[in-house]
């Protein structure tokens, strides 16, 4: 199948597919020579067909590499042709256009200060952390801008500056109000082709596809690397893979990159290293195999633990791994999330990445992760004003794991009978005895603040962020007879008081992984001694993060994926 066939309805069918197993990395060999049979060769070998894979296959080609492809998938675009294709990217072309100076001082001080906040340290010449990690999120600056550039320049994907349709201005990052942002909104890029509407991933995947094809670059679906293969040396200078039930084996002299993806889709790999993972939006493909093959070939492995993250609706989750969509920017003005005592717990507004992390927080007192589930609550207003903004059904028999109820204890009722048939799969969460009065107490204190417009809780509304990326993801329904919000604050409008009332029951989930091996500024992948192995680089998921835990904005992924694969491809051939 061609890239250019695959569409957004495909991908999302895929996404429903059961986990794919863990790729396990054959047993070491002893040291390769340089004689031995090989079924093919080439300068660079990419392995995967996203952003990442994709942008370094393209960047190869162009210096007149011989490149080749291999994805385990049949499709290409990997994750990436499932995304929005938005690439944040520091000091782009468009900002400097503005006359916007994104300095590197600052820059580096919000990415640090957002993805690495328990290191930071603003009077470190390193910001707090060690050399390498530092090294690695200085080269995204240096880089993020020239990869887009050089994009652009072989009319791979004309990228332009991803506005905020509804209110006419540039994207403001997730944390746009930290004071060390100095440039809160405006990084966010998307592509020309597919750009404003859902395709831009697939548009993206496929722009970089049909470039490798014009430059007549071999690409191999239904190929899965098994094992990376050494010189004599330590060199690394191919790899064997399983194509159609065959062994072949190929052969890289300039390098081999991965810019595959994380492993969402590996159970054990989430059960070891995540604080819990029951879905993803990644394709089903996203097994993590990139840990044991570069384990195998002496990595050292970065944070094992990062991911980009988002809350699932957990009756889709438990039902499919694979989710077609997270909850991302949560819809409605009527709404919040309250845990197992009735508590709200954090800005329902917040962005994905981090609204999901309070899923994780642990209760001492009591020996427990109260927040392990979330309870969606909201009432007619806000599922008909707001129907089909994901998880809010267009119609209400669209979505089976919504609750009903003609009052809050009638839909409490049923909020934990739900959870009654699915406790042997959720560590036994029951709502507490005293849920009832104390939601009903959340939802008056929550009516008198979105009457007042200010959350002292949480302080949701209070930045840009949260109004901005509301009215993108609350687009009101065309027919509702509901007002627009009268009160001061957008995102806040008081619970009718009566019924009837609905809830949907959240749980983390993510994007896909983001933690691996450790790269260098060069997307080296270093050794256990911390020396990089000759010939084999990352980019991409199956790395450890260059931004740590932070989400900087919106494409937050796809920017350091496409960067470092730029990276790669270009010191590979010239190492």
């Amino acid at each position: 199948m061609s890239p250019n066939d695959i569409t957004r309805r495909q991908i999302l069918a895929r996404g429903g597919v059961a986990a794919l197993a863990a790729t396990v990395a054959a047993p070491a060999r002893a040291a390769e020579n340089a004689a031995d049979s090989w079924d093919h060769e080439c300068d660079v070998l990419c392995v995967g067909s996203g952003a990442a894979a994709g942008t370094a296959a393209v960047i190869a080609a162009s210096e007149g590499a011989r490149v080749i492809v291999v994805e385990k998938m049949p499709i290409l675009g990997g994750t990436t042709a499932k995304s929005g294709g938005v690439a944040w990217i520091f000091n782009h072309f468009a900002l400097r256009a503005r006359g916007v100076d994104d300095r590197k001082e600052d820059a580096l001080r919000y990415a640090v200060r957002y993805g690495f906040s328990r290191e930071y340290n603003p009077s470190s010449p390193t910001l707090g952390l060690d050399q390498t990690r530092y090294g690695v999120i200085e080269a995204f600056y240096d880089n993020g801008s020239k990869a887009i550039d050089r994009l652009r320049e072989l009319d791979v994907a004309q990228f332009k500056e991803f506005r905020m349709f509804h209110v006419d201005r540039p994207a403001p990052d997730y944390a746009d109000h930290l004071p060390e942002n100095k440039v809160p909104a405006g990084r966010a890029l998307e592509p020309a082709v597919g750009s404003g509407s859902a395709e831009g991933g697939g548009s993206l995947a496929n722009q970089l596809a049909a470039y490798l094809r014009k430059a007549n670059v071999p690409i191999m679906t239904s190929t899965r690397v098994t094992r990376i293969v050494k010189d004599g040396d330590g060199r690394v200078v191919g790899v064997e893979a399983v194509q159609k039930g065959k062994t072949i084996r190929i052969r890289a002299t300039r390098g081999v990159i991965f810019g595959t993806g994380g492993y969402s889709h590996n159970v054990e790999l989430c059960n070891l290293h995540q604080p819990s993972v029951y879905g993803s939006c990644s394709l089903p493909g996203s097994t993590g195999d990139f840990i044991p093959l570069a384990q195998a070939a002496g990595a050292k492995m970065g944070s094992l633990g990062l991911a980009w993250r988002s809350q699932v609706v957990l009756g889709e989750a438990l039902k499919s791994r694979g989710v077609g969509w997270g909850a991302f920017v949560l819809p409605g003005d009527s709404m919040i999330l309250v845990n197992k005592y009735g508590k709200r717990v954090v800005n329902e507004k917040r962005d994905y990445n981090d609204r999901t992390q309070a899923h994780f927080h642990y209760d001492a007192a009591h020996e427990e992760y109260a927040n392990h589930l979330l309870f969606m609550l909201f009432d007619e207003r806000s599922i008909d004003a707001f129907g089909g903004a994901f998880p809010f059904p267009a119609n209400k028999g669209e979505q089976p794991h919504l609750l009903e109820g003609a009052t809050w204890d009638a839909l409490f009722a049923k909020i934990d009978a739900q959870l009654e048939g699915w406790a042997g799969r959720t560590g036994g969460v029951r709502l507490s005895p005293d849920f009832a009065a104390t939601a009903k107490a959340t939802v008056a204190r929550f009516n008198a603040y979105a009457k007042k417009g200010v959350d002292p809780d949480f302080g949701r509304g209070q930045y840009r962020y949260d109004r901005d990326w509301h009215l993108l993801f609350s687009t009101r329904r065309k027919g509702t007879s509901w007002p627009e919000n009268p009160y001061p604050k957008p995102v806040m409008h008081p619970f009718t008081a009566k019924g009837p009332y609905y809830a949907l029951v959240l749980a983390p989930g993510t994007l896909d992984t983001a933690g691996g091996p450790q790269i260098n500024a060069n997307a080296q992948i270093l050794g256990a001694d911390g020396v990089p192995i000759p010939g084999l680089y990352g980019a991409g998921n199956c790395i450890s993060a260059p931004t740590g835990q932070a989400y900087l904005g919106a494409g937050g992924t796809i920017g350091p994926a496409l960067t470092f694969g730029y990276i790669a491809a270009r010191h590979a051939l010239r190492a």
